[in-house]
């Protein structure tokens, strides 16, 4: 892909939602970022509800991370997704009442690959694996995937490398991206998009969450 990864500000921390997410996305709403998401996990519903529609309000587009692996979670986090009125759904084992769920309210479904486990979330199973899963999923509906890149047990920079380039899939490298040697891959990769929360939380590239989001937007595009 020819154009510059995009940032998927999530405002969570360890695969859940921070407490305080929305006084933060007040706080960088103005930032260089296009894209807020958040998990299904962390703040009250009610409080999802109210956040992704303030979100929307800013003029950013919304994505909401499900980490589940059954089938009756995963489609409950799609309700969810639609109830929001989100843009993206990420996460979620593949199934296909999810990917219909989807299609039916114009969400675009972003699955994982590969064996996960565990939240935070690990990534397992062997790339050719994931190539292969990605190429079946494709056509069974999935507009795109969430690739734990940089929580892959195995060679994380060459996952990234050859999934990117061997699916030709839409893809957010999510989880981990928590350096500027990491956001180096991903240039040079680049996927559609990446996502940073906890490393964000850590103060990893700078202080404070909106200035930190616009020193990687900064440093993505230059």
């Amino acid at each position: 892909m020819n154009n510059k990864p995009k940032l998927v500000v999530m405002l969570t921390f360890n695969d859940r939602t921070i407490p305080n997410a929305a006084e933060v996305f007040e706080d960088c709403k103005n930032s260089k970022a296009e894209i807020y998401g958040f998990k299904e996990e962390g703040i009250p519903h009610d409080d999802v509800v109210k956040l992704f529609g303030r979100i929307r309000e800013c003029g950013k587009q919304t994505a909401l991370e499900v980490v589940a692996y059954d089938e009756e979670h995963c489609l409950a986090g799609a309700e969810l997704a639609v109830e929001c009125g989100v843009d993206y759904l990420m996460g979620t084992m593949y199934f296909e009442s999810v990917a219909e769920v989807c299609k039916n309210s114009g969400i675009e479904y972003m699955p994982y690959v590969g064996e996960i486990t565990g939240r935070p979330s690990v990534l397992g199973g062997s790339a050719d694996g994931m190539i292969t899963e990605a190429r079946t999923l494709l056509e069974k509906g999935a507009d795109g995937f969430d690739l734990l890149g940089y929580r892959y047990t195995g060679d994380a920079p060459d996952l990234i490398r050859r999934f990117v380039s061997e699916t030709g899939a839409k893809t957010v490298v999510a989880g981990s991206v928590d350096s500027f040697e990491k956001l180096d891959t991903v240039k040079k990769v680049s996927p559609w998009a990446f996502t940073i929360g906890s490393a964000f939380v850590e103060n990893r590239f700078g202080r404070g969450f909106a200035a930190q989001i616009d020193t990687v937007c900064d440093y993505i595009n230059k």
